[in-house]
């Protein structure tokens, strides 16, 4: 059953077309990637499912559990379409730096509490059992992504690779059915991306999650992944499995820049 559907998504900018016809099929459950060259048009493509560019043209359409019907969810506002199950996070980290790694993810879970602003402003019974469910569920999250013992500690302070688990804290906090993650291997050691392979794996099935990812690392891509769409200049030039897209003509030659038996 698919989850998440682009339909000849074209993404303009003046007269430069960074997306263009990308038709992209997310079958729940699978953790497909999205790869290609530099300035592939990759970070749009996210950037038009999340709602922070308006397409040019096209549809994006997205099938959550509790609907019957796909909903169109072309243009709609972030936060909008965050509340209907899609969470990401960036290629450059975002945390709020000055906040602990607690706050960080608390922040995120105002998406789905059940009181109101003035409930809030004066204590009333509803927000205390909201904010206490709120910190029960961060407190869970945390403990699941290795982070409880560090739940007081700023963000800034965390290692790389900490901090990185901590933005998915902040986006599982959402409560997702569907998880983009841009780049989440960027800067990371060997070690730390083998680390990272179990990882994924692990949140997908302790939270049955769909995954998607943007991911230059090869290795990861390969291992990980059960389908792949292959973006240049903009444009799909393949996708597949992993075996496939390994042995395309057209992905070796977008990203050797020579034909594989030159």
């Amino acid at each position: 059953m698919s989850l998440l559907k682009t339909e000849k998504v074209i993404m303009q900018f003046g007269g430069v077309v960074a997306v263009n016809d990308l038709n992209i099929d997310i079958k729940k459950g699978e953790l497909a990637a999205l790869i290609g060259p530099n300035g592939a048009g990759k970070t749009t493509a996210f950037n038009v499912i999340t709602g922070v560019y308006t397409p040019t043209s096209g549809s994006v359409l997205l099938s959550p559990a509790n609907e019957n019907d796909s909903i169109d969810i072309t243009g709609k506002r972030p936060d909008l379409i965050t509340g209907l199950g899609i969470a990401r996070t960036f290629q450059n980290i975002r945390l709020f730096k000055e906040l602990s790694v607690m706050e960080n993810v608390l922040i995120a879970t105002h998406q789905n509490v059940n009181y109101n602003f003035l409930s809030a402003i004066f204590r009333t019974p509803k927000a205390r059992r909201g904010e206490a469910e709120a910190k029960e569920k961060c407190e869970f999250l945390l403990d699941k992504l290795g982070l409880i013992d560090l739940k007081d500690e700023k963000s800034s302070s965390l290692p790389y690779g900490q901090q990185r688990h901590l933005e998915i804290a902040r986006a599982l906090a959402t409560s997702p059915e569907l998880l983009l993650l841009d780049e989440p291997a960027a800067g990371m050691n060997p070690q730390e991306t083998d680390e990272l392979t179990d990882f994924i794996y692990q949140i997908r099935s302790d939270f049955d999650l769909t995954i998607f990812m943007i991911e230059h690392h090869m290795d990861l891509v390969m291992q990980i992944s059960d389908h792949i769409y292959v973006l240049d200049f903009g444009c799909t030039i393949a996708k597949g499995t992993p075996d496939e897209i390994q042995n395309n003509q057209k992905v070796i030659k977008a990203y050797l820049g020579v034909d594989a038996d030159a």
